[in-house]
């Protein structure tokens, strides 16, 4: 399944997803490796299987094998720290933010591709998982870095519709389970 083939698969309720999702790579602020790279990362962000599946089918024609596994390794490290990070945000208590974190984070320092690239999509899963701690240090270092705030801005565009369309599909087979079961009884 590709990410077209999903905006078909939109009811009409969501046709604002599928008129978003038919523009995703419409964004001319992002380099192919960023765009590709956040819709992976983003997708994966997501959970949702239909979803990962078809961003990666359609982003290997235009990532190289180290640009797809820091994409995928953003997701997962961001899984990790938004959590952690977000409850050392959302505590209110400092002793917890002066204490070590103790998570290995090796793919941070060296993440197979441009350092800014890889800021980029964790920026992009960590506005998915809601975590403000990480978003603002990522979005500080990525303006550190000269990104454009429309890239950025780009990037939790792309990371707000992919996770849109995950909610559409999840209620549309939350729906059609519901629909089957009714059936059976």
């Amino acid at each position: 399944m590709t990410l077209n083939e999903i905006k078909d698969l939109l009811p009409d309720y969501a046709k604002d997803m599928r008129l978003n999702l038919g523009g995703l790579t419409n964004t001319p602020t992002l380099t192919t490796q960023q765009l590709w790279g956040t819709i992976v990362a983003s997708a994966m962000a997501t959970r949702h299987p239909t979803l990962i599946k078809a961003a990666i089918a359609d982003a290997s024609a235009h990532l190289s094998q180290d640009a797809m596994n820091a994409a995928k390794a953003a997701a997962t490290v961001m899984g990790m720290n938004n959590i952690y990070y977000r409850f050392v945000h959302l505590v209110e208590k400092k002793d917890y933010s002066q204490m070590p974190a103790r998570l290995r984070m090796n793919i941070i320092a060296n993440p197979g591709v441009d350092k800014k690239d890889f800021e980029l999509w964790s920026l992009a899963v960590s506005a998915i998982n809601g975590c403000g701690m990480c978003i603002t240090s990522h979005e500080g270092l990525l303006v550190k870095e000269g990104m454009d705030k429309g890239a950025i801005q780009d990037s939790i565009r792309i990371a707000s519709i992919l996770h849109a369309v995950a909610t559409v599909l999840d209620c549309e087979g939350a729906l059609c389970t519901d629909e089957a079961t009714a059936e059976a009884a």
